[in-house]
C-alpha cells in the first residue's frame, strides 16, 4: 500500500486537501483510440526490440508502492525514460485524475514488459481534479511532456488524449474498486524514444481549455551505476 496526498482543485477553484490510500496499481498499455496511432507506438518500441502485444488495450498489474511524489526517482542505468499519461485515483471521496509518468527501462523492456514497468518508480503529481468535473468534455483534455536532457528542453510528448480511450471506456473494462489507480495511456513521443541520463528530467502536464486550468509536475533522474 502506498499513501499519497493530493492537493484537490473543483471546477471552482476552491481547494482541498485529500490522502489516497492506494492497494493496487495498474498500467493501461496499447490504449490509443486511434489504431494507426497504437501501430506507429507499436513500431517506436520495437525498434528497441519490444515484442509486440498479443492483445490492445492490455492491462499489467504493478506494486502501488511505486508510486511516488518526489521530485526526483531512482533508476538503475541510463536506458530508462518516462511517458506522460492521466491517472485515475479511486478515493474514499470518490475519482480523481491527475497527470502522472509511466517511467520504464526501455532495455529490460525489450524481454518482459511487465518488469520493465515495475522496475522503476512511477511519478504523479501533488494535484488533482475531481473526475466529474472534467469527464462530459475529457476528449478535451491535453497531454504534454518535455523533456530536459543535458540541460536542452524539448517538446517530448503533445496532443489532445482523444486519442487514447476514453477514461469511460477503460473503467468499463478494468473497473477501479477503492484504493485502486490507473495509468490511462500515452502519446507517441516526438524525436525517438530517449533514454534518461543522471540529471535529466521530464516536465508532465494535463491541461484542461474548457476550464482553463493545468496540472503540472517534474522529475528528475539519479541513474545509479551498473556493477557488473
Amino acid at each position: 500500500m502506498q499513501q499519497v496526498s493530493f492537493n484537490v482543485v473543483d471546477r471552482s477553484g476552491s481547494r482541498s486537501a485529500e490522502l489516497a490510500e492506494v492497494n493496487r496499481l495498474t498500467i493501461a498499455g496499447w490504449a490509443g483510440r486511434d489504431q494507426a496511432a497504437i501501430e506507429h507506438h507499436i513500431a517506436e518500441l520495437a525498434e528497441l526490440g519490444v515484442k509486440r502485444p498479443s492483445t490492445t488495450p492490455c492491462f499489467y498489474r504493478l506494486g502501488a508502492e511505486l508510486l511516488t511524489q518526489a521530485g526526483q526517482i531512482d533508476v538503475v542505468g541510463v536506458k530508462s525514460s518516462g511517458e506522460a499519461e492521466c491517472v485515475l485515483v479511486q478515493t474514499d471521496n470518490g475519482l480523481l485524475v491527475t497527470v502522472g509518468s509511466d517511467h520504464t527501462d526501455r532495455e529490460v523492456e525489450a524481454y518482459g514488459v511487465t518488469v520493465s514497468k515495475q522496475v522503476c518508480p512511477k511519478p504523479l503529481a501533488r494535484e488533482a481534479w475531481r473526475f466529474e468535473d472534467v469527464s462530459a468534455h475529457w476528449d478535451q483534455l491535453e497531454l504534454r511532456a518535455y523533456a530536459v536532457v543535458n540541460g536542452e528542453r524539448r517538446v517530448y510528448q503533445q496532443g489532445s488524449v482523444a486519442s487514447l480511450l476514453p477514461a469511460a471506456d477503460l473503467l468499463g473494462r478494468a473497473p477501479l474498486a477503492q484504493g485502486a489507480a490507473m495509468f490511462c495511456g500515452t502519446l507517441a513521443v516526438q524525436g525517438g524514444i530517449v533514454g534518461m541520463a543522471d540529471g535529466d528530467a521530464l516536465e508532465l502536464e494535463l491541461h484542461d481549455p474548457i476550464l482553463n486550468r493545468t496540472l503540472r509536475h517534474a522529475y528528475s533522474v539519479r541513474a545509479l551505476p551498473i556493477v557488473e
